[in-house]
Protein backbone atom coordinates (compact mmCIF):
# COMPACT_ATOMS: atom_id res chain seq x y z
CA UNK A 1 0.00 0.00 0.00
CA UNK A 2 1.17 3.50 -0.86
CA UNK A 3 -0.22 6.66 0.65
CA UNK A 4 0.29 9.96 -1.15
CA UNK A 5 -0.08 13.36 0.47
CA UNK A 6 0.02 16.51 -1.63
CA UNK A 7 0.77 19.98 -0.38
CA UNK A 8 1.59 23.41 -1.74
CA UNK A 9 -1.60 24.29 -3.52
CA UNK A 10 -3.20 27.67 -3.17
CA UNK A 11 -4.19 30.90 -4.83
CA UNK A 12 -1.73 32.80 -6.98
CA UNK A 13 -1.93 35.59 -9.52
CA UNK A 14 -1.20 35.03 -13.18
CA UNK A 15 2.54 35.05 -13.80
CA UNK A 16 3.29 33.85 -10.31
CA UNK A 17 4.83 30.63 -9.10
CA UNK A 18 3.83 27.74 -6.92
CA UNK A 19 5.56 24.56 -5.82
CA UNK A 20 3.63 21.37 -5.19
CA UNK A 21 4.97 18.49 -3.14
CA UNK A 22 3.86 14.89 -2.90
CA UNK A 23 5.18 12.62 -0.19
CA UNK A 24 4.75 8.87 -0.45
CA UNK A 25 4.68 6.55 2.53
CA UNK A 26 4.25 2.83 3.03
CA UNK A 27 5.98 -0.30 1.84
CA UNK A 28 6.59 0.04 -1.86
CA UNK A 29 8.91 0.14 -4.82
CA UNK A 30 7.86 3.18 -6.79
CA UNK A 31 8.71 3.06 -10.46
CA UNK A 32 7.00 6.25 -11.56
CA UNK A 33 5.55 9.38 -10.00
CA UNK A 34 3.77 12.24 -11.57
CA UNK A 35 1.08 14.85 -11.54
CA UNK A 36 -2.34 15.00 -13.13
CA UNK A 37 -4.87 17.79 -12.95
CA UNK A 38 -8.58 18.22 -13.36
CA UNK A 39 -9.79 21.69 -14.36
CA UNK A 40 -13.35 22.68 -13.48
CA UNK A 41 -15.80 20.93 -15.76
CA UNK A 42 -13.11 18.92 -17.52
CA UNK A 43 -11.67 15.45 -17.23
CA UNK A 44 -8.41 14.63 -15.51
CA UNK A 45 -5.31 15.05 -17.65
CA UNK A 46 -1.65 14.19 -17.41
CA UNK A 47 0.65 17.09 -16.51
CA UNK A 48 4.13 15.77 -15.73
CA UNK A 49 5.87 12.57 -14.77
CA UNK A 50 9.24 11.25 -13.76
CA UNK A 51 10.62 7.72 -13.96
CA UNK A 52 13.60 5.85 -12.56
CA UNK A 53 15.17 5.72 -16.00
CA UNK A 54 17.51 8.30 -17.49
CA UNK A 55 19.97 8.47 -14.61
CA UNK A 56 19.66 9.68 -11.04
CA UNK A 57 17.33 12.50 -12.00
CA UNK A 58 15.04 10.17 -13.89
CA UNK A 59 13.37 10.67 -17.21
CA UNK A 60 10.74 13.40 -17.33
CA UNK A 61 7.73 14.04 -19.48
CA UNK A 62 5.34 16.98 -19.73
CA UNK A 63 2.12 17.84 -21.42
CA UNK A 64 2.74 20.40 -24.15
CA UNK A 65 0.82 23.16 -22.40
CA UNK A 66 3.23 23.28 -19.44
CA UNK A 67 6.55 22.69 -21.17
CA UNK A 68 9.01 25.43 -20.31
CA UNK A 69 6.93 26.55 -17.34
CA UNK A 70 6.68 23.52 -15.06
CA UNK A 71 9.50 21.38 -13.72
CA UNK A 72 9.06 18.01 -12.08
CA UNK A 73 11.71 16.60 -9.77
CA UNK A 74 12.16 13.95 -7.11
CA UNK A 75 14.22 13.42 -3.99
CA UNK A 76 17.08 10.94 -3.78
CA UNK A 77 14.90 8.33 -2.10
CA UNK A 78 12.36 8.62 -4.92
CA UNK A 79 9.55 8.93 -2.42
CA UNK A 80 8.81 12.61 -2.86
CA UNK A 81 8.02 14.37 -6.08
CA UNK A 82 7.81 18.10 -6.66
CA UNK A 83 6.20 20.24 -9.29
CA UNK A 84 7.66 23.71 -9.65
CA UNK A 85 5.13 25.80 -11.52
CA UNK A 86 6.28 29.11 -12.96
CA UNK A 87 4.55 31.65 -15.19
CA UNK A 88 1.19 30.36 -14.07
CA UNK A 89 -1.83 31.06 -16.20
CA UNK A 90 -5.54 31.07 -15.35
CA UNK A 91 -5.94 27.95 -17.47
CA UNK A 92 -3.67 26.14 -15.02
CA UNK A 93 -6.45 26.35 -12.45
CA UNK A 94 -7.34 22.81 -11.43
CA UNK A 95 -7.21 20.22 -8.73
CA UNK A 96 -3.77 18.68 -8.98
CA UNK A 97 -3.38 15.01 -8.12
CA UNK A 98 -0.21 13.16 -7.29
CA UNK A 99 0.18 9.76 -8.90
CA UNK A 100 2.51 6.88 -8.17
CA UNK A 101 2.94 3.44 -9.66
CA UNK A 102 4.53 0.32 -8.29
CA UNK A 103 2.77 -2.74 -9.64
CA UNK A 104 -0.42 -0.82 -8.90
CA UNK A 105 -1.58 2.76 -9.33
CA UNK A 106 -2.05 5.15 -6.43
CA UNK A 107 -3.56 8.60 -6.22
CA UNK A 108 -3.33 11.43 -3.75
CA UNK A 109 -6.34 13.33 -2.47
CA UNK A 110 -5.68 16.33 -4.67
CA UNK A 111 -4.70 19.91 -3.96
CA UNK A 112 -6.40 22.97 -5.38
CA UNK A 113 -4.43 25.40 -7.52
CA UNK A 114 -6.21 28.59 -8.47
CA UNK A 115 -4.63 31.17 -10.75
CA UNK A 116 -6.35 34.53 -10.93
CA UNK A 117 -6.11 37.00 -13.80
Amino acid sequence: QVQLVESGGGLVQAGGSLRLSCAASGSFNIKYMGWYRQPPGKQREFVAGITTTGGSTGSTDYVDSVKGRFTISRDSAKTTVYLQMDSLKPEDTAVYYCYARTQLSYWGQGTQVTVSS
